[in-house]
């Protein structure tokens, strides 16, 4: 008699039943292990170890050698959704491979990044795709598309989307909140998420270190509203690393582990990823709260059940059905061919006054200089490197070495004190090896080397090539092409083969010594000690060194060459030179550090403007996540590109686009302003309120969203746009007018002509990358339902489409507008807020001065309170009908509200209550009717959560 397998290992059955079966088979400490990123096996189920989260955000990540393809901001770039489903589908089978080796490898994969990029100064730019909603969402439904693969019923992959909600801020990011308006929040933050969750290949997603407007995004009840709302599915939520913690720890929004842990199992949080492998003290924390009853055994189930279903998915308990089981395709020619197709398309042409593209048959001199020249960098998600191609690499392959000048630009400096100059010992027979090569899954905690000497003064100096990266962060590198760095013990080496590592420990300032003309103290950055000779070696002082400054070395820096020197000479002995020129992703804007300006730095800025100087054809390439206020080197130069770190084939596609073999169609994810002085501030999150985005910006960028140019050019004709019930559908002829194949990336905008509210200046409808041979013309139909031309009526609370004419525009780029048609929406207007009937909810405001919306209460609630004197909140068109003979406010804090309706004001004192969250309601007299705007202003520590009004009569 054959025996029958468990019902849970039986593949006839659906995975409903397996996982009710498997469920009642664990014993309660069991279920609740499986709650730990890292859960153990149980062997007498025989289920195997289980861990959530592999970073494959644009390869696999931290598991050592695989394709690197270009940085997420740059698959935005190439504006291409189909390219970037068959990028995820490479990263997928790629982790499929690797985990055949590697069992450390996951299959829960945290990507894609979707938050919007609303700042460029924000340090995990880098991350994302774009500034915009519908366009971040396109990538990211391409992208979770590919890594999950086309099977019915089991994943390649399952991606986590990351990081709900609204977060932009690296400074205070686990203790700031960011203030976010119900339109804003509805229109622009949740829409990212909203829209690659219904596509239906998202498996869970993962809260953000950030408060909400004042409460924990690991607790927030929008995770019940909205995401698990968007669709049927079971969905994962995966805590941030060490965000239950911080609940208690740096937030103080819980008393104790015991309260935070059982509310963010409550609001939706299902894997805890808290004190790395040690699966215990979560563990013992959701024990604690089980017995203090703030949880039950059914809240367990849910969460556990919700795993158990990413488990099935991936194939876990059907080996022989899963069809990615047998996955093998790992730096295959397709896998590199794909990445240089990627890093291609994501080149954007920002300028060219005709020198590109330079043509490699007229046996010109073409000089290739800046400190991104010879570098192909990676970020902290990147993986290692099997293949490598810098811009000068590529350069010299597609022109001829013997045509190519190089000149990096660094300076090149030796450092002297009292004990001699500062020098590298030889280290014989140290093996080299790139840093996380053999693969760790916390790269945070791998350290330096300490098999080499270390650093020590004498009679023979050392050269070092010092790179100032802005804002006064300097690396030095020695002539093999190590950094200087400093490993746990404390000593000084040239060991690093790139500045990396969740703390840098390769990057230093100068600090002037009093006393000494021309000398500096040496401060690694790193550990903050400052640098000092001993006996033994060149050291840092340990952290907490009282007298680490007064003890520190005195250096003086004798400069051998300076940088924009050598660019010159090379600039003089070429025809054309290409600089080189953006950032190191580990330094000046990475995770845990925003970007302090949007200058480029100092030390690039003297090297292109050098290589004008000494040839008029010099050619800017930038090579970065970000946006730089190039206005200067726009004005000056002939020629700017950008282009995200590309990945392994980085250096051979900008070639590539420089010869012309490939015509460039990159084009900006996000905008590019003229300076600092154009942007909000880093913390507001108000895209409305204080104009930001293409959405809303009112002034002129140095170059728009969506901006990028061609070799050849294109024309845009026959528009028509028409409604077609709940759809709009739209279609336009896009036509190769120029002599070169080549891509274009049609753009569709839709423009509310004459709103009752704030609208976009445009908002982005849909897009289109297509290649057109030359002469060659495409029709482009694309259709939308008409509720995304809407918004969020804050008057009525609910999503509108208000009638009226709206534009449908075509174009190259939201600045480059080639057709316009209308389209008449009808409907009945919304009409004013109806306040007798709904009351005002303090935070549905239409325009705010000085104000922040706050947690009415811990679990659920918005309210309103003022972070400077001079604040207002305003609510147009209220409709107080024949009149009102009261106002009540329900409060909190101590105070007053102060109201003005038309020509009336009253105040409304507001008596000390027991806390924030204690809500009072408090009664003034307010004699107002008719149709009139509604003003507020706060005084003291109110929180105003809503207002309401009774009649004249009441």
């Amino acid at each position: 008699m054959t025996e029958q397998p468990q019902p849970f290992r039986d593949p006839q059955l659906p995975f409903a039943k397996r996982i009710d079966d498997l469920l009642q088979r664990l014993t309660l400490d069991e279920r609740i292990a499986m709650l730990h990123q890292f859960a153990p096996a149980v062997d007498r189920l025989g289920l195997a170890p289980f861990r959530t989260g592999q970073e494959a955000l644009h390869g696999v990540a931290w598991m050592g050698p695989a394709t690197v393809f270009p940085q997420a901001v740059g698959l935005g770039a190439t504006w291409n959704d189909e390219l970037v489903r068959r990028v995820g589908e490479a990263v997928g089978n790629e982790v499929r491979a690797k985990r055949a080796d590697d069992d450390r490898i996951g299959l829960n994969v945290w990507a894609p990044t979707v938050n919007l990029l609303r700042h460029p100064l924000w340090g995990r730019g880098e991350e994302g795709y774009s500034e915009d909603a519908r366009l971040t969402s396109a990538i990211a439904v391409a992208y979770t598309r590919g890594l999950r693969g086309d099977h019915p019923l089991y994943w390649r992959t399952a991606p986590v989307l990351k990081h709900w909600l609204a977060h932009n801020n690296e400074t205070g990011r686990d203790v700031t909140s960011s203030s976010v308006r119900p339109r804003v929040l509805r229109e622009y933050d949740l829409k990212a998420f909203e829209d690659a969750v219904r596509a239906g290949a998202v498996a869970g997603v993962m809260p953000a270190y950030n408060l909400v407007n004042g409460r924990p995004n690991h607790v927030s009840p929008l995770l019940a509203e909205y995401l698990r709302a968007w669709t049927d599915r079971s969905l994962v939520v995966c805590s941030d690393a060490g965000a239950p913690s911080n609940l208690v720890d740096s937030e103080h929004y819980f008393d104790t582990h015991e309260e935070a842990t059982a509310a963010a199992l409550l609001a939706g949080v299902d894997s805890f990823t808290d004190h790395g492998q040690d699966s215990t003290v979560m563990t013992g924390r959701i024990k604690g709260a089980l017995e203090r009853g703030l949880l039950d055994g059914h809240d367990i189930d849910t969460a556990v059940r919700r795993l158990l279903e990413l488990r099935f998915s991936l194939g876990e308990f059907d080996p022989e059905s899963d069809p990615y089981a047998d996955a093998a395709a790992f730096d295959t020619e397709e896998h590199r061919a794909l990445a240089l197709e990627a890093a291609e398309q994501a080149v954007v042409l920002l300028k060219n006054d005709g020198i590109l593209p330079l043509d490699p048959g007229a046996g010109k001199t073409v000089a290739v200089v800046g400190l991104l020249a010879d570098a192909c960098k990676l970020d902290w998600y990147s993986g290692t490197l099997i293949h490598r191609s810098t811009p000068l690499d590529g350069i010299r392959e597609r022109f001829g070495a013997d045509r190519v000048v190089f000149a990096e630009g660094a300076d090149l400096v030796r450092l002297k004190c009292a004990d001699g100059w500062l020098r590298i010992p030889e280290a014989a027979g140290a093996a080299d090896s790139a840093r996380g090569a053999e693969g760790a899954l916390d790269p945070a905690l791998l350290a330096g080397r300490t098999d080499l000497p270390p650093l020590t003064c004498g009679d023979t100096p050392s050269e070092l090539a010092l790179i100032d990266w802005g804002n006064g962060v300097l690396t030095f590198r020695e002539p093999e092409g190590r950094y200087l760095s400093v490993a746990e013990d404390g000593y000084l080496r040239a060991s690093a083969d790139e500045p990396g590592g969740w703390i840098v420990q390769e990057t230093f300032r100068l600090e002037a010594a009093e006393g000494h003309d021309g000398g500096h103290r040496l401060l690694h950055i790193g550990t903050g000690g400052y640098v000092s000779v001993a006996a033994d070696g060149v050291k840092v002082a340990a952290p907490g060194e009282e007298d680490s400054r007064t003890a520190a070395t005195v250096f003086e820096t004798e400069t051998v060459e300076r940088g924009e020197d050598a660019v010159a000479r090379a600039a003089a002995a070429a025809d054309t030179v290409v600089v080189v020129v953006g950032n190191d992703p580990h330094i000046n804007g990475r995770e845990t550090e925003d970007r302090p300006t949007l200058d480029l730095p100092a030390q690039q800025e003297r090297l292109w403007r050098a290589a004008h100087a000494a040839n008029p054809r010099t050619v800017l390439a930038v090579t970065s996540p970000y946006p730089y206020a190039l206005t200067d080197a726009a004005a000056t130069l002939p020629a700017l590109l950008w282009t995200a770190h590309g990945g392994q084939a980085a250096g051979t596609a900008l070639a590539r686009v420089l010869s012309g073999d490939v015509s460039p169609a990159g084009r900006l994810p996000q905008t590019w302003y003229t300076s600092d002085a154009e942007l909000p501030d880093l913390l507001d999150y108000d895209i409305i309120g204080s104009r930001q985005t293409y959405l809303y910006y009112e002034g002129t960028p140095l170059y728009p969203f969506g901006h990028g140019l061609s070799y050849s050019s294109f024309t845009h004709s026959a528009l028509t746009a028409a409604r077609d019930g709940d759809l709009l559908r739209v279609a336009w002829t896009v036509t190769n007018t120029g002599t070169t194949d080549a891509d274009e990336v049609a753009q569709l905008y839709v423009r509310a002509v004459d709103p009752s509210v704030v609208r976009p200046v445009r908002q982005l409808a849909g897009h289109r990358r297509l290649h057109l041979a030359a002469g060659a013309s495409e029709r482009i139909d694309l259709t939308l339902a008409l509720s995304e031309i809407g918004h969020w009526d804050v008057a009525h609370g609910r999503w509108t489409v208000e009638p009226g004419a709206y534009e449908i525009q075509a174009g190259a780029s939201s600045a480059d507008i080639r057709l316009i048609a209308v389209v008449d929406i009808d409907g009945e207007p919304a009409g004013p807020r109806p306040v007798l009937d709904r009351g005002l909810e303090a935070a549905d405001y239409d325009e705010q001065l000085g104000t922040e919306i706050v947690d009415r209460a811990k679990r659920a609630g918005d309210a309103v309170t003022a972070v400077a004197e001079a604040n207002e909140l305003l609510y147009r068109r209220c409709d107080f009908a024949a009149g009102a003979g009261s106002a009540e406010v329900l409060a909190s804090g101590e105070g007053a509200v102060v109201l003005t309706a038309g020509s009336t004001t009253v105040t409304v004192p507001v008596a000390p209550t027991g806390g924030p969250y204690d809500y009072r309601a408090a009664t003034a007299r307010l004699d107002v009717s008719g149709t009139t705007d509604l003003r507020i202003t706060l005084r003291g520590t109110v929180r105003l959560a809503r207002i309401a009004f009774s009649g004249a009569g009441a």
